[in-house]
């Protein structure tokens, strides 16, 4: 689905299609690079982040596997607890594994700080972790993420994975939605939305 196809509901493209394809790209060669020699497994957070690994893995062009987890870790309301029920478990044995965790989005940061400290108990080589979208205004702690795509604002993001009420998961683009569509009367639907930045990996220079 296209962001033209519910332009009603949609205050703003935030990343195109192409930007997502172009910066998801630039992570492969990334991975490729510090991965070179090794079968990273690449372990998709579900269900946000199925466009994101998939696009990932098909973009890599080294051996991979792949395996996935659906985790919860806010109850009744939507503010991030930290606590964390683990409601689809992986499938493989992460034993001297080299393991990517890959997000669609990180927002407190909470539950994927957990996550990763899991998963390297399980005796893991290595836990690094992918993430397409970032909101630095919500981080709530210091986790080292190996590679983001990009940072973007504090706002109602959905698309590409992200979701309303399990809506707009299929849309190609990135977007802010509309206030009005989840009930958020005090956000001024006409005010200014800062732009998604890419966030460079440290240790490359500034393409």
């Amino acid at each position: 689905m296209r962001a033209q196809d519910c332009q009603d509901e949609i205050r703003q493209v935030l990343l195109s299609q192409e930007e997502i394809r172009e910066r998801i790209a630039e992570l492969a060669r990334e991975i490729e690079r510090d991965y070179a020699g090794k079968v990273p497994l690449l372990v998709g957070v579900l269900k946000g982040a199925v466009m994101v690994v998939s696009d990932l893995a098909r973009e890599l062009r080294m051996p991979l596997e792949m395996d996935w987890m659906a985790v919860s870790s806010y109850g009744s309301g939507t503010e991030s607890t930290g606590v964390v029920r683990i409601l689809k478990d992986l499938d493989t044995d992460l034993s001297g594994r080299d393991v990517l965790i890959v997000e669609d989005i990180i927002d407190s940061g909470l539950t994927l700080t957990w996550l990763t400290q899991n998963l390297a108990s399980r005796g893991a080589a290595s836990v690094e972790v992918c993430t397409l979208l970032r909101k630095p205004e919500r981080l709530k702690t210091n986790l080292a993420v190996r590679y983001i795509g990009f940072d973007v604002p504090n706002e109602f993001v959905v698309g590409y994975g992200l979701d309303y009420d399990e809506r707009y998961r299929n849309l190609r683009d990135v977007v802010v939605l509309h206030p009005a569509v989840f009930g958020a009367d005090d956000v001024d639907p006409n005010g200014p939305v800062e732009p998604a930045r890419k966030v460079l990996t440290p240790g490359l220079p500034d393409a």
